[in-house]
């Protein structure tokens, strides 16, 4: 029984994951820990459950990379330059989260999101990069509505922060998503759909790098991890047949409302 529940819980984490690019570790990871603390499975510990959810993101990430690429959404140019950084952050967060404090970790985190949340309903993207010249690398894409959009970045200002990203990816097993994609469309102007895509693809990447870390410390659950995945492969189908179906206004306000909803619930868990 407590397999088909992680099959289950699988495909939720697959869905919303690849539905607005975070991976399906924020799912994962507390679930992992709630079914361990009320004795429904074995004890877990913060350590296996990260190290399983990052195994399990590889084939979110596979999965929702595979679909986006026939509707030529992901930037893979962005996306293996995000790696430079994410790779390397990944390995780091990973060594790292064997001294995590599982309560200081989820209230921080938690403030951390809302916070992003509440800059995505501030910020409005232009369409056209205002100064462009500040960017070294610039890309066009048309959106589902019609529209083309014009966005960029600076190499190393996006390697520092994909390296910032891998890091608590690495660390806490959410894939580095709700961090990248509001990165990506705050600072570098990416359309919600193309960062949402290129997130899956860096998300991909990233998690091989740190799931081999995890296994090597030990922080592995392999059971957990062939229940969940078949759960979050077809999720992941889904949540990017879904993605498509949505304008870019909408897959922002999803976005931000997973933000909240996740935020909030870290925030709870850390002051408990």
């Amino acid at each position: 029984m407590e397999y088909v529940l992680l099959v289950l819980v699988g495909f939720l984490a697959g869905t919303i994951g690849s539905l607005v690019g975070l991976g399906g570790g924020i799912i994962v990871v507390p679930s992992l820990l709630f079914l361990g603390a009320i004795h429904f499975l074995p004890d877990v510990s913060p350590q296996v459950a990260v190290g399983t959810s990052l195994v399990v993101i590889i084939f979110n990430g596979l999965s929702s990379t595979l679909s986006y690429m026939k509707e030529r959404m992901v930037d893979y140019q962005s996306g293996w330059l995000f790696f430079i950084g994410s790779g390397p952050g990944a390995m780091l967060g990973a060594w790292t989260n064997q001294m995590l404090s599982l309560k200081h970790f989820s209230l921080y985190f938690g403030l951390f999101l809302v916070f992003v949340s509440f800059l995505l309903m501030l910020t409005k993207r232009s369409a056209h990069l205002p100064k462009q010249k500040h960017f070294v690398v610039t890309r066009t894409y048309i959106t589902n509505e019609g529209e083309t959009v014009i966005y960029g970045y600076h190499p190393a200002i996006a390697i520092a922060i994909a390296f910032a990203v891998g890091f608590f990816g690495g660390l806490f097993g959410i894939g580095g998503g709700s961090l990248m994609v509001p990165a990506m469309i705050l600072l570098f102007f990416f359309p919600p759909h193309v960062a949402v895509a290129t997130s899956m693809f860096m998300i991909f990447v990233s998690s091989v790098v740190s799931s081999i870390t995890h296994i090597v410390l030990g922080n592995m659950e392999w059971l957990f991890a062939i229940a969940l995945i078949p759960g979050i492969w077809i999720g992941a189908k889904i949540g990017a047949w879904m993605n498509k179906k949505l304008k870019s206004q909408t897959l922002v306000l999803m976005l931000r409302l997973v933000l909240i909803l996740l935020g909030v619930r870290l925030i709870i868990q850390g002051i408990s």
